[in-house]
């Protein structure tokens, strides 16, 4: 359990709150590509860790995140023009480019030099994986984009779910972090199976276990932690262990335990303390497409979610729950694996109170996400020219990858993710 001041600490990110300081020392989403695909198409206003800013491709393609008020007057840039190889404010004409300089600034004499005295807030960004990637930290000591453990290749298969969920960053993580809900929570998806290991297909997912008492080991790494969920398989329980090992990449990032088909893992990106931009990211050489990922996931746009990836489905119309297809046999009478975690988070409140929970043995791994990260915040309150010199900075290969598979009783977990059932054997 932790103290409310411990969990104000933890959860909040706006204005000079240590943990979004924290998070402004890593490189963050900031949208999808396919948010602004058009070289000169319409700019999109995002919200990161508190504060607004503008994305857009300009008319040579090139991509820039700015602070979203124009330095002139505070007047938004996302109802700018995208024109000339910059964004122009309506106001008065000025025209910032992605770098922040000052192209054009039609309501003050060129000759006054003044144009050239401005620049605004502009921020370093790397397209990768389908994603927008930004850094809001120093500027004069951007730290080189280091690929995510799920996509370490350019040519990475991504498919990627968004949703924009009314809590705090802290609980949604929580939630991929937490193997024991799969068992209840998503019973009716991630079915109880003869199989070998977990698969997947058009209908759902499937695990060779009914054991919901998982038995749980943590493990603390440079970069967060990973942990094992062991369970008794169907298949020779007496002799064998059905393991899924998850790994928490500080601070918004975890990889989820796969099938044998493709590979799992989640963003939080804190848009303010009571906001998150979730995603649900399908990745490896056989993840579904895209289209059929958010179908699958039912969060499919135009359908269960709008253009401002919002849900449908909220706490005032009870998620659109079905109790009719809960008496037929569905747990939880709410349709796709996200919407029934978001359900659950959203009703916890928008930033859950922790001093008030019970934990038991199976929330080994929450107790040690909330050690990692006040951990993180408080050497932030403290001494933040240390924490500088100790955010993890190197590539994907030295991160553990997400693993799960039956296996012989007495297997070492912490030896095996990512190898192949065969090499275990």
């Amino acid at each position: 359990m932790i103290t409310s001041a411990e969990n104000d600490l933890m959860c909040r990110v706006e204005g000079d709150a240590p943990m979004g300081s924290v998070m402004r020392h890593y490189w963050m989403p900031a949208c999808l590509s396919e948010e602004i695909s058009e070289a000169g198409g319409k700019p999109l206003k995002i919200g990161l860790v508190g504060k607004s800013y503008v994305a857009f491709r300009n008319t040579a393609g090139e991509v820039g995140v700015l602070d979203e008020l124009c330095p002139h007057r505070g007047a938004s840039l996302a109802l700018g023009r995208n024109e000339e190889c910059g964004l122009t404010c309506l106001y008065h004409g000025w025209r910032m480019g992605v770098k922040g300089d000052v192209i054009a600034m039609p309501s003050e004499p060129e000759e006054s030099g003044f144009r050239k005295k401005i620049k605004h807030n502009a921020y370093a960004v790397k397209e990768w994986a389908g994603m927008i990637w930004v850094y809001l930290g120093d500027k004069k000591e951007v730290p080189e984009f280091v690929p995510p453990a799920w996509a370490p290749t350019a040519d990475t298969k991504v498919s990627i779910a968004k949703i924009k969920i009314p809590c705090n960053w802290a609980q949604i993580t929580e939630g991929a972090l937490d193997s024991a809900h799969s068992s209840s929570l998503h019973s009716s998806d991630m079915v109880p199976s003869r199989v070998l290991e977990a698969e997947a297909d058009e209908s759902g997912w499937y695990r060779p276990s009914t054991d919901k008492n998982p038995k749980f080991r943590v493990e603390k790494t440079s970069y967060g932690y990973h942990y094992a969920a062991i369970r008794r398989p169907i298949k020779d329980a007496d002799s064998h262990d059905y393991i899924r090992s998850s790994v928490f990449v500080a601070p918004m990032s975890v990889l989820i335990p796969p099938n044998k088909s493709y590979n799992v893992a989640n963003v939080n990106v804190p848009i303010d303390d009571e906001n998150t931009m979730f995603h649900f990211i399908g990745w490896g050489e056989n993840c579904p497409d895209q289209d059929f990922w958010r179908k699958f996931l039912c969060a499919e746009p135009g359908q269960d979610i709008n253009d401002k990836w919002v849900s449908k489905r909220n706490i005032d119309n009870d998620f659109l729950q079905d109790r009719e297809w809960m008496k037929e046999g569905n747990y939880t009478g709410i349709p796709g694996i996200p919407n029934q975690d978001i359900a659950m988070w959203i009703t916890m409140g928008a930033v859950a109170e922790r001093s008030k929970d019970t934990l038991g043995a199976s929330d080994i791994s929450i107790v040690e996400f909330r050690r990692c990260v006040l951990e993180q915040a408080k050497l932030m309150e403290s001494n933040p020219d240390e924490f500088a010199q100790q955010v993890y900075r190197k590539g994907p290969e030295t991160i553990v990858p997400s693993w799960q598979g039956v296996v012989p009783k007495g297997t070492d977990w912490t030896s095996i993710e990512g190898r192949s059932k065969e090499k275990i054997n």
